[in-house]
């Protein structure tokens, strides 16, 4: 039997799960992001299971490491703007040196 379920919001990610899942998608195992970072692998654990928060420093440095993006990691947001659509709903080009088309 299945049974479906209303939620009334969208769970968010926290940085802990942010920061697991920059390990998981860059293949960088705990014990290499301990030693990366010159930690113990138990300081690694406790930060990817929410028991304490790593400084800004070690945030930038794992964005770095795992190649995600800081705001994202740190945040959770892109921070990138939407792209204007031109008049028929293709990306507008930003005039620059090349010469004008008719």
């Amino acid at each position: 039997m299945t049974q479906s379920m209303d939620f009334d919001e969208v769970p968010e990610f926290d940085l802990a799960d942010r920061m697991r899942k920059a390990l998981r998608t860059s293949h960088v195992g705990v014990q290499e992001m301990a030693d990366y970072l010159g930690v113990a692998r138990n300081t690694v654990s406790t930060w990817i299971n929410g028991k304490i928060q790593p400084s800004m420093q070690t945030v930038r440095l794992w964005a770095l490491r795992t190649g995600v993006p800081y705001a994202w990691l740190k945040d959770g947001q892109t921070h990138e703007s939407p792209r204007p659509a031109g008049p028929e709903g293709g990306e507008v080009r930003r005039q620059g040196l090349e010469p004008r088309t008719r």
